[in-house]
């Protein structure tokens, strides 16, 4: 990637054009979690201090090219300006003579929001007429939005060579750095636990990591497949049934490549799921599950498994993926002991994926680890050794 930050840029009088991730969950109009908006107030400040102008640029939910109030950036403006302490106006549209006015009457070292991107179609569409409106006027420009920056979209990969002055924030750079040294050169031995509900959403990961880890520990749905795959029965479990040979393709590669795949010795199972509550709760015997059970989180022989592979020798560990239901009450023990196991390692340890970091803020330890991801599906590409859009772009640019 290039080597240009937001910090080796020209800013102080310019008009930078700051793609973020502002994507955050909203409840009734209100933020239920504001981290997204949180990460990239480092490089909002650095921009502000040094006298830039600053147009930020985000997208919020799935409007489909649609202006839908509900789902307006006015939120995330009242809270961005409680963060910085600062006024943050929004524009009322992120093109056209609204934002061309507001982006105009700036002062050096203050910021404008602008409205929602995905309210125009152009943005999803990658449209090159989109991504020139946006560029307009525009002297500078930094993404800071690595959760979208496997995104072909306009202001992603688009905007980019448009305009002059062009690197990547401080969240990209923290973000890259970490995930790429999980490819390139990790310390050893490495191990990665992969979680989560399909195979077909990890194949890129599995494939791309049997190169170069020591060993992988599978839990959650995807554990089902595999198992499967092996003959085992997972009674009324999650099972991908065309992704059963798939599952046995990976095991014969990692199998060729000397790195094993350790699945569950045993379940915590029950007999019915509504939502996330889950009755008839028991443990199993071993990794057969009875007919009729739904697996719904690794057993504490599997637990003891997985812990003793990270002994105190392990130098590095990526986990994607929880190992089990664990929004649902009495299913979160494997997750959350996984968890925490992690926290007092000395190996560096990362965390990918949205439910990943959910699951460690859920349990009060998303700062015990060396990088937690804000992105879920661009660090999955990421790790799949897929190159991302956003990335190519300033590249490119």
């Amino acid at each position: 990637m290039s080597s240009r930050l937001v910090s080796d840029l020209s800013v102080e009088g310019k008009t930078v054009f700051l793609r973020v991730d502002f994507n955050v969950p909203l409840q009734q109009g209100e933020i239920m979690d504001d981290r997204r908006i949180q990460a990239a107030l480092p490089t909002l400040r650095w921009l502000l201090e040094h006298g830039a102008r600053v147009a930020c640029a985000s997208h919020l939910g799935r409007p489909k090219g649609a202006h839908r109030p509900e789902l307006s950036l006015a939120p995330v403006a009242r809270r961005l300006s409680e963060l910085l302490e600062v006024p943050v106006p929004l524009a009322a549209d992120c093109i056209g003579p609204a934002a061309k006015n507001a982006i105009e009457q700036l002062a050096d070292g203050t910021l404008i929001l602008l409205e929602n991107l995905r309210f125009h179609p152009g943005e999803t569409e990658g449209d090159p007429d989109f991504a020139a409106q946006l560029a307009k006027g525009m002297e500078r420009y930094v993404n800071d939005a690595f959760g979208a920056a496997h995104r072909a979209h306009a202001s992603v990969s688009k905007v980019p060579s448009l305009v002059q002055g062009r690197a990547k924030g401080f969240l990209m750079a923290k973000e890259v750095e970490a995930l790429s040294s999980l490819i390139d050169s990790p310390q050893r031995p490495y191990f990665a636990i992969l979680g989560g509900a399909k195979v077909s959403d990890k194949i890129g990961l599995v494939d791309n990591l049997l190169d170069k880890v020591d060993g992988l520990m599978i839990g959650g749905a995807m554990a089902y497949t595999f198992l499967a795959s092996r003959g085992v029965e997972i009674g009324a479990s999650r099972v991908e049934i065309d992704k059963l040979e798939l599952a046995r393709q990976l095991e014969a590669r990692a199998k060729e490549r000397g790195v094993q795949i350790h699945l569950p010795l045993d379940h915590i199972v029950g007999t019915d799921i509504d939502g996330l509550a889950v009755s008839g709760l028991s443990e199993t015997a071993g990794e057969a599950i009875e007919p009729g059970a739904i697996g719904v989180d690794i057993g504490p022989r599997t637990l003891d498994a997985f812990k003793g592979l990270l002994g105190p020798d392990c130098r590095t560990v990526l986990w994607n993926g929880p190992v089990g239901l664990f929004e649902a009450a009495d299913c979160d023990r494997g997750s959350r002991r996984l968890a925490e196991h992690l926290a007092q390692m000395e190996a560096f340890t990362v965390l990918g994926g949205g439910d990943t970091a959910a699951a460690a803020r859920a349990f009060g330890l998303e700062e015990r680890y060396d990088h937690v991801s804000t992105g879920g599906g661009a660090a999955l590409e990421l790790l799949s050794g897929i190159a991302l859009p956003g990335i190519t772009a300033l590249e490119e640019a």
